[in-house]
């Protein structure tokens, strides 16, 4: 773990935060005195992973699922 004063770590920003990304510690302080620290995030816990077709078998797609919609369905879409 190192220490590095508000302006050197304002000056060193970039280089820090190189440093916090691989696996440093580093403490901010002001006058001596910790005031901060900079650590890096932990890495997010990676979405579980999509299984394609494990829907299959359980429902049909009706034959006229694109046979255009009713009249009256369709009023109820143009009415404003």
């Amino acid at each position: 773990m190192s220490t590095v004063n508000i302006h050197a770590a304002k000056t060193h920003l970039s280089r820090l935060v190189d440093a916090a990304a691989g696996g440093e510690e580093i403490l901010i302080a002001r006058a001596g005195r910790p005031v901060a620290r900079l650590v890096a995030l932990e890495a997010p816990a990676a979405a579980p992973k999509r299984r394609l077709g494990r829907l299959a078998g359980q429902f049909t797609v009706p034959a006229d699922f694109d046979a255009p919609l009713p009249e009256a369905v369709l009023d109820g879409f143009e009415r404003g």
